[in-house]
């Protein structure tokens, strides 16, 4: 009887032990997913950032590096935490369209075309969100 007893017990805790497991690693891709949606939305607005620095390029030419280094550095923090193939593509994608944007304006080319750059982020928003 008291055999049976702990064996009931053993199997209660191994049956909670493995609806605990899934769940907690439930938790860390929601986590993940909340991480990618948040970033984007920052990288969105770097994005709006630029545009309007492109449009305002003769007053202010250092607004589009900051909005540039702005996408940057979220590009790098999305990309270190995921390791979805897809949000990688996205990310290679718009750090490909930003890398084009700083070499036009480093060539002198002060309204360089923004349109990969928000393209790519589209992208981006669209595979982050769950």
């Amino acid at each position: 009887m008291a055999a049976r007893r702990h064996r009931r017990i053993a199997v209660t805790v191994a049956a909670a032990a493995l609806i605990a497991v899934p769940a907690a690693v439930g938790c860390s891709a929601v986590d993940k997913a909340l991480d990618c949606v948040q970033t984007a939305d920052a990288i969105a607005d770097s994005v709006t950032d630029l545009q309007q620095a492109v449009e305002n390029a003769a007053n202010d030419p250092g607004q589009a590096d900051e909005a540039l280094a702005s996408i940057d550095k979220n590009l790098d923090r999305i990309g270190d935490k995921t390791d979805n193939a897809d949000v990688s593509k996205a990310v290679d994608h718009l750090n490909k369209a930003v890398n084009n944007v700083r070499t036009a304006i480093d060539n002198g080319d002060a309204t360089p075309d923004v349109t990969p750059v928000t393209d790519a982020a589209g992208e981006l928003t669209k595979v982050c969100t769950p």
